[in-house]
């Protein structure tokens, strides 16, 4: 008999299952936050559900609770003192255990129906996890409503319907019959079962607490695998809001709530004592390289799906649209203060310039031209305050401080004042103008809204480049604009040696740093920033294996 969850959101996979395969648009979620859609009062009811978590202890029931700890200091300058659970972490794990047969006896149809209701129970509080990934990342509401809200639940929708595809490959039972000849034949029946690997641990970042935690969530709980949710310790609401709700309808369902499990410790010892605990068997990580590279060289008993620093190129050549490429740029450059894992931080133009309808427009121009735009597109503070959001951490602070070291400045980054946070530190980009053999400048990740313009010696010259960046260096994205049809055919080809995704040409509202879930391919798991690759059947398939039982017929 089928799960009734399963029955209940069975058109819901149906549909997410048709747009993996066509890859065009679709979503179940809609992420315009307008009453029309949500209801009158639905905004208001978010918020002060929100409201009423500050200052709070956050109560989660679950095991080795030893003590409560608030860790999160908000970006916007509010006092959050909301407070954790801090639970032991081998409790976890042994609790994690004891729930998983529960769970695989439950079967992929029966995991599928209850990740959809946890992810139709989050999309009821999307304006709730909205407020809560705002102030803890310093997003600009908008943008956490739609990222942390349902752009991440589309990215949890995706990896159930891939985990679920990805498991009926195998049939459930078959009946084996070999012939003997003369004699009868051997008959033996078969029964096969998906099993999961073992506990997942998922490790959150502070920039991006939903959209870059419930893909590795929803994929190891779609295939068989206890999770224990390890948040930032800067972002925890969020990520705890998520696996309460996910919690409650484990419990409704008749199953161990323990299958989710929250790990809010600040201490680094503990987070590594999880990582390294031979039950863990898989790792899905979101964050600075050290720490994505010790999670490889020491937990070899887990597969580590790690999304890391990278240097983020485009390519810009030639164009038939000058201001419509000056616009997309200056956007992209902007977008929440470049604290992106997919910002473009590397700009490599041709020292001829840039080729136009117009003519050609000196590198020197061009540079000025880019800097211009970011600052006529942030002119009004309207717009600058909802786009940049605010600067996430001291550390990008300092470095923005640290940027005219590395370079001339094009533009210099100015602090801006948001009336409704004064407490928040605000800035605008710094664009920087190197030579392409400055590498020590260039050549390195410098998060946040910092980005270098680089003066190639040519198109073919810069392509090099970039491709050698991306394999040493690791990207995510990578841009060209050009109108040379043999330059794009050399990016084509890069791109598939480098691993990397192109864009070609962007000059609308479609931008290098955004990424659609049901069609876009978000990191490829072939370059050293992008061994997620949080699309693809690979970060389903090796979460679970299909263990079988045999007797004769």
């Amino acid at each position: 008999m089928s799960h009734p969850l399963f029955e209940k959101h069975r058109a819901t996979l149906d549909q997410a299952l048709s747009a993996l395969r066509t890859r065009g648009f679709w979503s179940p979620y809609p992420e315009l936050a307008s009453p029309k859609i949500w209801g009158e009062g639905a905004a208001e009811a978010g918020r002060a559900a929100y409201e009423a978590l500050l200052g709070c202890d956050f109560v989660i029931d679950q095991p080795g609770i030893g003590g409560w700890q608030a860790t999160e200091r908000s970006p916007w300058g509010v006092d959050l003192a909301v407070r954790y659970p801090v639970s032991d972490p081998q409790a976890l794990v042994d609790a994690a255990r004891a729930a998983a047969p529960a769970w695989q006896r439950i079967g992929p149809d029966g995991r599928a129906g209850v990740c959809l209701e946890i992810l139709a129970r989050i999309h009821q509080r999307s304006f709730e996890i909205a407020h809560a990934v705002s102030m803890t990342t310093g997003q600009g509401f908008m943008m956490a409503f739609q990222a942390g809200g349902p752009h991440a639940q589309d990215r949890g929708l995706e990896a159930v319907a891939t985990a679920w595809s990805a498991q009926q490959f195998t049939p459930a039972q078959a009946r084996w019959e070999k012939p003997q000849g003369k004699n009868p034949p051997m008959v033996l029946d078969k029964r096969f079962e998906v099993v999961g690997t073992g506990v997942s641990l998922v490790i959150g970042c502070s920039t991006f607490p939903t959209w870059n935690t419930y893909p590795g969530l929803f994929a190891a709980l779609a295939t068989g695998n206890p999770v224990i949710v390890k948040p930032h310790q800067n972002a925890v609401l969020p990520a705890a809001l998520s696996v309460r709700i996910a919690r409650e309808v484990l419990a409704e369902a008749g199953l161990p709530k323990d299958l989710v499990t929250l790990a809010a410790s600040p201490d680094p010892a503990v987070t590594q004592q999880l990582a390294r605990n031979p039950a863990v068997k898989s790792i899905d990580f979101t964050g600075g390289n050290a720490f994505g590279r010790w999670l490889m060289d020491n937990c070899r008993q887990a597969r580590v799906y790690a999304e890391m620093a990278g240097v983020n190129v485009a390519v810009v050549e030639s164009t038939p649209d000058y201001k419509g490429l000056l616009r997309n740029l200056a956007f992209t450059l902007s977008l929440y203060s470049g604290q992106m894992c997919t910002t473009t931080k590397a700009i490599l133009v041709p020292a001829a310039g840039v080729g136009t309808p117009e003519g050609p427009v000196p590198f020197d121009l061009f540079a000025a031209d880019l800097g211009a735009a970011i600052e006529r597109f942030l002119s009004d503070p309207a717009t600058a305050l909802a786009v940049l959001g605010c600067i996430n951490s001291e550390a990008t602070l300092q470095r923005i401080e640290e940027a005219p070291r590395w370079g001339e400045v094009v533009l210099a980054s100015k602090a801006l004042q948001n009336p409704d946070h004064p407490g928040a530190q605000v800035r605008t980009p710094v664009l920087l103008k190197v030579d392409a053999a400055n590498e020590t400048a260039w050549m390195e990740e410098r998060f946040g809204p910092i980005s270098f313009v680089v003066r190639a010696a040519d198109g073919p010259a810069a392509l090099a480049l970039a491709g050698r960046v991306v394999r040493e260096k690791g990207a995510i994205t990578m841009g060209l604009w050009s109108n040379d049809n043999a330059l794009q055919d050399a990016a084509v080809e890069e791109s598939l040696r480098s691993g990397v995704s192109l864009s070609l040409n962007l000059t609308q509202n479609v931008y290098v740093n955004q990424s659609a879930s049901f069609s876009d391919f978000h990191a490829t798991g072939l370059n050293p920033a992008a061994n997620a690759a949080y699309t693809d059947l690979a970060f389903v398939a090796d979460r679970f294996r299909v263990v079988q039982r045999r007797w004769h017929a």
